[in-house]
């Protein structure tokens, strides 16, 4: 299969069964992207497939031929932090850090996708990411920081 992971285009054979979160972490050594409940429940393996986040845990690896393949690590350009990773930074949105990659990679789609005007709304579209540590007020704080561009 081949596919653009972070800006650069990859081939690979990849057995039919392995799932994005798989091939990311144990083939390609991108351990970023976090493996939580595995049933994608937890969002910590969110990534962006196309422009859209999905769970890696839940995504086929085959079924990604021709995507285009975001993960945390491909998340800044030009060697400084992405505006909402820097927002987690000033806000303190991170305890143990293990849920912070799916939670910036989902927080940076749900400003994408214009889900991000109130801390309500944000709350809402980041339902489905877990922070075991209790940091959703922070990360909430983040993401608005973010949206609103300081």
């Amino acid at each position: 299969m081949t596919f653009t992971l972070n800006g650069r285009r990859t081939s690979l054979v990849v057995d039919n069964r392995t799932s994005l979160l798989d091939l990311l972490r144990e083939r390609l050594d991108l351990t970023g992207t976090k493996k939580g409940c595995d049933a994608g429940a937890c969002g910590a393996c969110t990534v962006h497939v196309d422009g859209r986040r999905v769970n890696a845990c839940l995504t086929l690896a085959v079924r990604l031929e021709g995507a285009e393949v975001t993960t945390i690590e491909g998340l800044a350009r030009h060697g400084g932090l992405h505006p909402l990773q820097r927002a987690f930074v000033e806000q303190d949105a991170l305890q143990c850090g293990f849920c912070t990659p799916g939670q910036i990679m989902s927080g940076v789609a749900c400003i994408h996708e214009g889900h991000a005007r109130s801390p309500d709304e944000i709350r809402e579209w980041m339902s489905g990411n877990i922070c075991r540590c209790g940091c959703y007020v922070n990360i909430v704080r983040a993401i608005g920081q973010a949206a609103r561009g300081r």
